[in-house]
């Protein structure tokens, strides 16, 4: 075995010792807090209910305490490690040289039954300023379709067409590519670009279809991947664009506010065995056609999510896999509304429970069948939490709890509370203590409001999620193929009817679990707010944070703001005139296939 890790930044006994380190200390803390539960549980014997309560929350608490982990970690080595990044990305110093490019690159935009026009403004508006580098002439640009409506078909090309003609002499370096089967979904997809055109390029980054990335941040990849030849896939680090959206504003203000703090944490030990989010990402062509070829699962189905297993089988064969822990111009764009967040995280809770028959392949690292574990459990936990709320509620029912330890449970319910919020908390405290971090926010006080509104609103999204991924887990061995279709990502308000028929099932979960809580023990329903007050102002939530009133006053006063909203940078300065310039042209209007083949049932 070789001392270093592939791309030789690290040796393997450093990771090692990382990896040791991080195992043992969630592993006592973890251990400590089942002792604890059950020592509150077992004070007169472990009845049934209490014994399952406590098995529960042994399959629900391990994601809690690593991302509590992840987020303590990453804030010591953002505010007490004197060279964080060369710490964690050693590679990152190569991306900030002014070496020129020599490398070939595909972008590639997956595109299926979307908003052609809107997906290639964006597109353009990137290329424009990758153009702007004096690099751009090494690059070319993909959309690679797989649309099914003839509609949105007729649409793409002409937006695409108009494309070519705006870009007059550049016109040969954008090409335009529609299959006539989505075999495969968003992979299968990409994997026949690769067969077909991959070979004239050294790297590709893959996009979705509310992509946007600057000409740097694409330069920066590229630089990297030069310099380092062993490593495969390079992940930035993607963040919600400015939103008019008052529930993607929320939503995404904290996931801000902790992914640095959290990431630099993962990233400080996952190290060469990263993360792959499938977009807005660098990837070596020649090793991911060659060893990233997807295996069918049971029944000759196709794998719906592709990007961790693409990790693992790159790093197998010799590849690194890393991710770029800093924030830079990588933007996408967060679900406008609860239900749209609620049928992507449910689309991606079937992608995920795909990686159980994978994780006996052949050949995999420790730390990659880690990733893969990591990747089902942040389901799993789901049905664990939701019977914790109601076997809760049930105990004083069906025992005498006059004698139950109640300050000592009050504590470890208050110690999880903030291991559950730990990511955000940690982030909270890491843009005040930097220099100018609270200013990049619109100031303290819009941080500390937007801070108040996004973990009232994660308490909310969270019981509605759970319990959503819990009836989809329940129903999952019943369901037949997947399917990959359009996502509405425009700011828009919410059907009345639509929307109580989603979520009046975890509106009659709450209110049942409240009504036995204050029938048999009133302290334990005010104590179970924070996890049960979610399911009841759910649906006042959803139509609230839709409103298209709400959303633009939000931005108009700066409440949830991204520091891109209080200092734009030039491409989204760019995007936005891109887009005014096209509002108010006589264009068509997009023919979006409609949305029926995706009803949630929560």
């Amino acid at each position: 075995m070789s001392a270093a890790a592939p791309a030789g930044l690290q040796s393997r006994a450093e990771l090692f010792q990382r990896r040791s380190a991080v195992a043992a200390i969630n592993a006592a803390v973890y251990v400590a807090l089942l002792i604890w539960l059950a020592d509150i549980l077992g004070q007169d014997g472990l009845s049934v209910i209490d014994a399952a309560i406590l098995a529960s929350f042994a399959i629900a608490a391990p994601w809690s305490v690593l991302g509590a982990c992840n987020a303590a970690l990453g804030f010591w080595l953002l505010h007490f490690h004197p060279r964080p990044l060369d710490s964690v990305a050693p590679f990152a110093r190569a991306g900030d040289t002014r070496r020129r490019l020599c490398a070939r690159t595909a972008i590639l935009l997956t595109i299926r039954n979307e908003d052609a026009g809107r997906a290639l403004t964006r597109l353009a508006v990137m290329k424009a300023d990758l153009d702007a580098t004096g690099e751009g002439a090494l690059f070319d640009w993909f959309v690679l379709s797989d649309t099914t409506d003839a509609g949105v078909a007729a649409q793409e090309e002409r937006e695409f067409a108009r494309w070519r003609e705006r870009e007059g002499a550049d016109a040969a370096r954008l090409h335009y590519r529609r299959r006539s089967a989505n075999i495969g979904y968003k992979a299968g997809n990409i994997r026949d670009f690769c067969a077909h055109f991959g070979a004239a390029y050294e790297f590709m980054i893959p996009l979705d279809a509310d992509s946007l990335m600057d000409g740097e941040t694409i330069v920066r990849l590229v630089r990297i991947g030069q310099a380092y030849p062993r490593i495969g896939i390079i992940q930035s680090l993607v963040v919600g664009a400015p939103s008019r959206s008052a529930f993607a504003r929320a939503f995404q203000f904290g996931m801000r506010a902790g992914m640095r703090t959290y990431t630099m944490g993962a990233a400080w030990w996952g190290a060469d065995c990263g993360p792959f989010w499938g977009h807005n990402a660098l990837a070596r062509i020649a090793p991911f056609t060659k060893y990233c070829d997807l295996p069918r699962l049971s029944g000759g189905r196709h794998i719906l999510s592709h990007d961790q297993i693409e990790a693992a089988l790159m790093r197998r064969a010799g590849y690194e896999v890393r991710v770029l822990p800093v924030e830079s111009g990588s933007y996408e764009e967060n679900p406008p509304t609860l239900l749209e967040f609620l049928r992507r995280e449910l689309r991606w809770c079937r992608g995920n429970m795909q990686y159980f028959e994978l994780l006996s392949l052949p050949g995999l690292l420790p730390m990659s069948r880690f990733q893969l574990v990591w990747a089902i459990s942040m389901f799993i936990g789901a049905p664990a939490w939701t019977a914790i709320i109601l076997l809760g509620a049930l105990l004083p029912l069906v025992q005498n709890v006059s004698t139950f330890p109640a300050s000592p449970a009050a504590a470890l319910y208050l110690l999880f509370l903030g291991f559950y919020l730990a990511p955000k908390l940690a982030g909270y405290a890491d843009i005040a203590l930097t220099p100018g971090g609270s200013r990049r926010y619109g100031g303290a006080a819009r941080l500390t409001i937007g801070a108040t509104i996004e973990i009232a609103a994660s308490f909310v999204i969270g019981a509605v999620t759970t319990f959503g991924v819990t009836c989809r887990l329940a129903r999952l061995p019943f369901e037949g193929e997947a399917s990959w279709s359009a996502q509405t990502r425009d700011a828009h308000r919410l059907d009345a009817l639509e929307t109580a028929r989603v979520l009046s099932p975890p509106f009659a979960f709450g209110a049942l679990v409240l009504a036995l809580a204050a029938g048999s023990a009133p302290a334990l329903a005010l104590w179970s707010a924070p996890s049960t007050f979610g399911y009841i102002v759910a649906y006042p939530f959803a139509l609230a944070s839709a409103s298209t009133r709400l959303g633009a006053w939000f931005a108009r006063v700066g409440l949830c703001g991204v520091p891109e909203e209080f200092a734009p940078p030039p491409i989204l300065e760019r995007l936005r005139a891109r887009l005014d310039a096209e509002a108010t042209a006589d264009r068509e209007p997009p023919a979006i296939v409609a949305r029926s083949d995706e009803r949630i049932s929560a």
